[in-house]
């Protein structure tokens, strides 16, 4: 068990509709190893860039459809151990802020989602999970095993810039 973060920086979060596919659009996405791992999301912040104001409907929810060929992160973005002490894991949760085909974040409505809606202009939001009411993943299959922070066009969001991280730890 190893608390890990997960950060984005510099990305433009195009609005996106419930159900659709988020290749177009821009998300961070989250897809555990193997059947038997348990993710839990401990935090999720989302720090606002535009330079006028901008309304983003960020949700985190459940992909119902996992992203094929997910592209390896690299700088400015990055995955890693919280602690510079932190052994490697031995199924890592894949990460990712583009793939080949995106994850399509779910419009089921029995599924949950975290809303982090806010203003891109200079807006912060940060939901942090009292204990016992972490975010879990299960599995890697959609839709227990996938996780995606994008922005709703269908709640309303305008696209803008962004920064974000998430904070989790798998077992």
């Amino acid at each position: 068990m190893a608390k890990r973060i997960f950060t984005s920086a510099g990305l433009t979060y195009t609005a996106s509709a419930a159900g659709s596919t988020a290749a177009s659009s821009t998300y961070m996405y989250m897809l555990g190893g193997v059947a038997s791992q348990v993710t839990d999301v401990l935090e999720i912040l989302f720090s606002g860039k535009a330079t006028a104001s901008t309304v983003a409907a960020i949700e985190f929810t459940r992909a119902s459809t996992i992203a094929t060929t997910p592209t390896t992160l690299a700088a400015p973005h990055s995955d890693g151990p919280m602690h510079p002490a932190t052994l490697a894991l031995g199924t890592t949760v894949t990460t990712a802020v583009s793939a080949t085909t995106g994850p399509i974040p779910s419009n089921t409505v029995t599924d949950g989602h975290i809303n982090l809606g806010l203003n891109l202009f200079g807006g912060i939001i940060r939901w942090n999970a009292s204990p016992t009411q972490q975010w879990t993943m299960v599995g890697a299959t959609a839709p227990g095993g996938a996780s995606v922070l994008w922005n709703s066009s269908t709640a309303g969001g305008s696209s803008g810039l962004g920064d974000a991280h998430i904070i989790y730890e798998t077992y």
